[in-house]
């Protein structure tokens, strides 16, 4: 079993940047997409980007233009740009193995991004 780990969440000021990390006990090179995703207080875990083994990659509405989703396979990690954030992007952040929109690993502790206005 996969175990993942998000780090480089913080307090950051609206227009500020941020890159968030995620490290995988376990081998990524096997999986096809991965993902981040977010939770925001009172709402349901989202999708906010996903990127294939290919290095394709999709972006939430949201943050598109914004965000920029990486991976290194040799390293097994996955990483998240975040630049020219908005209070709205406030939420608990995960990665995970991706399909179909959902997670396929149990969920790791995830890391806060809180952006002040």
């Amino acid at each position: 079993q996969v175990q993942l780990v998000e780090s480089g969440g913080g307090l950051v000021q609206a227009g500020g940047s941020l890159r968030l990390s995620c490290t995988a006990s376990g081998s990524i090179f096997s999986m096809n997409a991965m993902a981040w995703y977010r939770q925001a207080p009172g709402k349901q875990r989202e999708l906010v980007a996903v990127i294939r083994s290919g290095g394709s990659s999709n972006y939430a509405d949201s943050v598109k233009g914004r965000f920029t989703i990486s991976r290194d396979n040799n390293k097994n990690t996955v990483s998240l740009q975040m630049n020219s954030v908005k209070p709205e992007d406030t939420a608990v952040y995960y990665c995970n193995a991706d399909q179909g929109g959902r997670g396929i690993f149990t969920w790791g502790q995830g890391t806060q991004v809180t952006v002040s206005s």
